[in-house]
């Protein structure tokens, strides 16, 4: 017991008496403070006394779907950060390929007293996956933003970038430079962004396009591409920077030179996308906009305001760097 007081009292930065306190729910002690100890308790991973454990602290799960990809890193620097500076403590949750299940973590997080929760990806982005774990959020009545577009009937509001947007920028720039043999390298079928990009696509080339879908990995990307180029595509878009970087990959397998005989394009402007070779063409996500706006509307929510379950969509911006080029005559 002792060990444990001097641990949370560190944490909160008060002394060990306040810490017994705030525990044996004695007066005496600001609600910030008490917010403070109580948030340092959840942290450590201690439990709250019996007659606390209906109050929630100001602790937010921050759910993300992967870390290989730099963007989530990105994306939770920024709300990490927003967080802080509104005075909450995310709790951290990234998803690994056959590790623990999004419903484990939400009830983890619930387990928590999390005021809130941030999905950062997840499987409602999904259309075809399984959704009836997010009951347990609705049920609560748990503040809950969604980035990345999704399923509309869950009821959260979403944070998303304008993925028709992107596809028009990407494409316009393709076509610029003479590539008419265009492919797209999509997410899986259900994937909801990417359906969205091949729906702008066909909008805007009509049936005049190929696409190949993978599960979001470089080495499924390098076999997706593989095929666009065997089929004679000389110009791709991607659903992600760590798609591009597999295509370009494939390409150079194929004795293909990027960009002189394929141009390719990503989406994100992840870290470190101006040092690879070539530097990739990018569409970029406003990801710090975004972050501060999905912080935003949490708040909003775990202070009582009313929110819409709307989505908000953010412009991108293309990056035009050296995977792209004139067509091959």
């Amino acid at each position: 017991m002792t060990k444990r007081l001097a641990e949370v009292a560190k944490k909160a930065g008060v002394s060990e008496a306040t810490v017994s306190r705030v525990l044996n729910g004695r007066s005496g002690v600001s609600e910030a403070t008490r917010a403070s100890v109580l948030t340092a308790l959840d942290v450590l991973g201690y439990e709250r006394p019996t007659k606390l454990r209906g109050e929630r602290g100001r602790l937010v799960g921050l759910v993300l779907p992967e870390l290989q990809n730099p963007i989530f890193p990105a994306l939770a620097e920024v709300v990490t950060a927003s967080l802080a500076q509104r005075g909450f403590t995310p709790l951290l949750a990234a998803r690994t390929i056959g590790g623990v299940p999004e419903r484990d973590y939400i009830e983890m997080l619930l387990d928590h007293q999390v005021s809130g929760v941030v999905f950062a990806g997840g499987s409602y982005a999904l259309a075809d996956a399984e959704h009836s774990h997010y009951r347990a959020l609705t049920d609560r009545r748990m503040p809950v933003v969604m980035v990345n577009a999704g399923v509309d009937d869950l009821g959260f509001p979403h944070i998303s970038t304008d993925d028709a947007v992107a596809v028009e920028q990407a494409y316009g720039h393709l076509r610029s430079l003479g590539h008419q043999r265009i492919g797209m390298v999509m997410g899986p079928e259900d994937h909801v962004p990417s359906r969205r990009k091949l729906a702008a696509l066909e909008k805007i080339a009509g049936d005049d396009w190929l696409v190949e879908r993978t599960n979001f990995s470089m080495e499924s990307a390098r076999l997706a591409a593989g095929r666009l180029i065997e089929r004679g595509v000389t110009g791709m878009i991607c659903a992600s920077d760590v798609l591009a970087l597999g295509s370009i990959r494939a390409a150079r397998r194929l004795g293909r030179d990027v960009p002189a005989d394929v141009s390719i394009v990503g989406f994100d402007d992840s870290a470190l996308m101006t040092c690879t070779d070539p530097p990739l063409t990018t569409v970029r996500q406003p990801i710090e906009m975004m972050g501060q706006a999905a912080v935003d509307l949490l708040v909003n929510q775990i202070e009582g305001s009313g929110v819409q379950p709307d989505e908000l969509l953010f412009e991108p911006e293309l990056v035009v760097r050296g995977s792209t080029g004139p067509a091959p005559s």
